[in-house]
């Protein structure tokens, strides 16, 4: 109810009187805003045009041209953590979101569960009168809660959304993505050969969001949280916008930091005098060398070609998500809504490392510790980012697009969390294509959007007192330019790395992020840099201001005991297991499933990866009966019986490296039959890869056996789980076309055990879960 009711109640209908008022919603204040935030992903600061990077952003390039471009905006370095306080204004530890949320682990800031106390922006707006639409990533639901059946507390309408159109995870393949509108998963709506994309199917939901708000209610606001899967693997794009870089960057990674810093500094995004820091900027053993960057002149020519291709690919991606995000932008001009629309475009952490210093083209190779083949890879180029491939650029471009700062994504250097911010709304900002270099951060962004609307954050939500905000508005930068920073002091910590920032000089410890396992943490070498003057942290000054790094050491611990940071966490991945989530295994080891049901989600499906297994399906067969009766994966990895021709199949899609390895018999007759395969481990190879014997039933006869290899880790990395009766998303084998419905009979039950062997190699498969962040 908008009030409490002021009619009158009595015994006769025509003695009372009605009052409609108390049931109306709440309107917004008058000539409040609307608002859309757009936000990306793994983009450093030096990639995008209107920061003097080689990727142009013609939409982006207009807002900028019309608004403000912030130079010393911040993010936490990964992605949940940024993405929890666009939602609730809080810090990723306050939101229990000092991690992604597959690797939560049992302590209050790491946990996973936002608490209660920190509603978001999106429920507050909501009770204040505007309509509030979430479209595309979201990685803040936790790991125990992504399943069919589970409590959709902490989905998006739980936290105060009206609607929900996107996927769950931290990543998904743009072109068989794994979709979810509202509280339910679905199938995407068409194919790539009809012109799917995931960016443009978001742009169509989007538009659809608001042209439904606009015409049904015209006079009330709306939040807009627009999210798109670019610029995270897999980088896939139309071929014409792949096209549109080609040779933009055979010049090398490191030719592009020495090319774009003073563009950087040209557009007063740097200062003058800002110096490049290192390529590999770290003591050895301090991070993981899989952050380590190869110089280009260390290459072949082979090589070169390759990554040069990867950073195309890339470039391609973004302008074409910028590109539908222009049709959005059109839509609101259009519709006469620009000029009162607040919005927000940006990043959510720097450039991400996790493609390995040598890339690849099919990133599940990586995530199962699989090495790259250069031949096969070069075999590829053509086709990346395209369906065939699932592919990342190596670490120097995350470099090169985070010029001029040390490292990239996951580190609390300012390569892991500087990231561009474009600001636009002129019913407010007079300014027109001007920088503001005030310092601010993504805790800063709810706090600015609240005062925008006029409207405050309640001191209670539900019964619950609710966490102040510890951001500050960033509204006055709408005005002078040379405002003063209001901020004062903002603490960093991802993973084990830490930092603090505070009136313009930055303290870092060199430790590079988790799994590396090095501990220590009270001995860690701290370094100090004036930020003020030393914008890319290139020259340490430790050794002169010791006084000013031991003061900015104790600042860093008094906010880490106060916004719930602590225990810090560096452990290696099998130590660190026994800490995190953990489905529980049935005491049988055995798994039943249904067909007419969602996919089940690869976290929570029986795990066939490093064990003997047994797959064992009831289903009534006849003369036409063909389909999948059982799969999981994709054509980067996965499993599927199914019945083709008359014959019955089993195919292990070992990470997507032909030959798939296969048996087939004659399908069986019509009537009931138990149909399946049994895995016996024998033996691992070197790279962890399972061997053994894989033999095919029809009831109880075993009618043909062969030797194969099982995957260590992740089948896919894009959510597609196990489905019975077809094969959800991108399909494993290339043998049937897309889902391949199982038809002409019945799959009545699929029974998994896995009882003989639960071993699980967890250091893999926990390196798995963070790098697909």
């Amino acid at each position: 109810m908008a009030r409490e009711f002021q009619g009158k109640i009595e015994l006769d209908v025509r003695d009372s009187t009605p009052d409609w008022g108390a049931y109306e919603e709440t309107k917004a204040p008058d000539g409040a805003p609307n608002v859309l935030v757009i936000l990306f992903d793994d983009t450093g600061l030096a990639a995008w045009s209107p920061y003097g990077g080689r990727i142009q952003m013609p939409t982006l390039d207009r807002l900028a041209a019309n608004g403000l471009t912030y130079s010393q905006w911040h993010t936490t370095a990964l992605c949940s953590p940024t993405r929890s306080t666009f939602l609730t204004g809080r810090t990723h530890h306050q939101n229990a979101y000092a991690t992604i949320s597959e690797t939560a682990s049992g302590f209050p800031g790491y946990n996973g569960h936002i608490p209660k106390s920190n509603a978001s922006v999106a429920r507050v707006l909501r009770d204040a009168g505007w309509s509030t639409f979430w479209v595309g990533k979201n990685h803040n639901v936790p790991i125990n809660a992504i399943a069919s059946g589970s409590n959709r507390s902490e989905w998006p309408l739980g936290h105060g959304f009206d609607r929900f159109y996107g996927f769950i995870g931290g990543e998904t393949n743009q072109w068989y993505p794994d979709l979810a509108v509202d509280n339910h998963y679905i199938d995407q709506p068409y194919l790539p050969d009809d012109g799917y994309h995931l960016s443009k199917d978001l742009a169509d939901q989007a538009l659809r969001m608001l042209r439904d708000s606009k015409q049904s209610m015209p006079d009330k606001p709306w939040y807009l949280w627009f999210c798109p899967g670019a610029n995270h693997a897999p980088h896939h794009a139309p071929q014409e916008y792949i096209d549109k870089y080609k040779g933009k960057f055979d010049d090398g990674y490191e030719a592009y930091r020495e090319w774009v810093l003073p563009r950087m500094i040209e557009r007063g995004i740097l200062p003058e005098g800002t110096d490049l820091t290192e390529l590999n900027p770290m003591t050895p053993g301090t991070f993981s060398e899989g952050d380590s960057v190869r110089p280009w002149d260390s290459l072949s020519d082979a090589e070169k070609k390759l990554f040069s291709r990867t950073a195309e690919v890339y470039a391609g991606f973004s302008e074409y998500t910028d590109a539908q995000v222009g049709r959005i932008v059109d839509y609101l001009e259009e519709s006469g809504q620009l000029e009162n629309t607040l919005i927000l475009y940006a990043a959510d952490n720097g450039a991400s490392g996790e493609g390995s210093p040598s890339g690849s083209i099919n990133e599940n190779l990586f995530f199962n510790g699989y090495p790259e083949d250069i031949e096969q890879n070069l075999s590829m180029i053509d086709k990346l980012g395209g369906p065939e491939a699932y592919n990342h650029y190596p670490t120097g471009w995350a470099a090169a697009f985070s010029t001029p700062f040390r490292m990239f994504k996951r580190y609390s250097y300012t390569g892991g969390s500087a990231d561009p911010l474009v600001i636009h709304w002129p019913a407010k900002v007079t300014a027109r294509g001007e920088v503001r270099d005030q310092y601010h951060h993504c805790t800063d962004i709810v706090p600015t959007i609240l005062e925008a609307c006029g409207v405050a954050m309640p001191e209670v939500v539900d019964g619950v007192e609710q966490t102040p905000l510890p951001g500050v508005p960033m509204n006055y930068t709408f005005g002078a330019s040379d405002a003063p920073t209001t901020k004062e002091t903002q603490y960093y910590e991802m993973l084990g790395t830490r930092a603090i920032w505070h009136k313009g000089w930055k303290a870092v410890t060199e430790h590079g992020p988790v799994p590396i396992g090095l501990g220590h943490f009270d001995q860690d070498r701290w370094q100090l840099f004036h930020t003020d003057v030393d914008r890319a942290e290139a020259h340490d000054l430790a050794e002169q201001h010791p006084e000013k790094l031991k003061e900015l050491g104790a600042l860093w611990l008094a906010e880490a005991e106060k916004f719930q940071v602590l225990p810090l966490n560096d452990l290696g991945v099998a130590d660190f297991i026994k800490y995190e989530y953990h489905l529980p295994v049935p005491a049988d080891g055995r798994y039943t499933y249904y067909p007419q049901t969602t996919e089940v989600q690869e976290q929570l499906a029986a795990r066939t990866q490093q064990v003997s297994f047994k797959i064992l399906a009831e289903v009534e067969f006849t003369a036409s009966s063909e389909g999948v009766i059982v799969a999981q994966g994709s054509r980067f990895g996965g499993y599927s019986l199914f019945v083709k021709g008359g014959q019955l199949t089993y195919v292990y899609n070992f990470l997507g490296i032909p030959p798939e390895q296969k048996l087939s018999a004659p399908a069986p007759s019509a009537g009931r039959h138990v149909v399946g395969v049994g895995f016996d481990k024998t033996g691992r190879g070197a790279h962890g890869e399972a061997y053994g014997t894989l033999t095919l039933y029809v009831d109880d006869e075993a009618v043909g056996s062969t030797e194969i290899r099982t995957q260590l880790g992740r089948y896919a990395l894009t959510g597609e789980g196990l489905s019975v009766g077809y094969d959800s998303g991108d399909t494993v084998s290339r043998e049937y076309h897309h889902g391949f419905p199982f038809t002409g009979g019945e799959v009545v039950k699929v029974v998994y055990d896995v009882a003989d062997d639960h071993y699980i190699d967890v250091e893999k498969e926990f390196a798995a879960k963070l790098a697909s962040d």
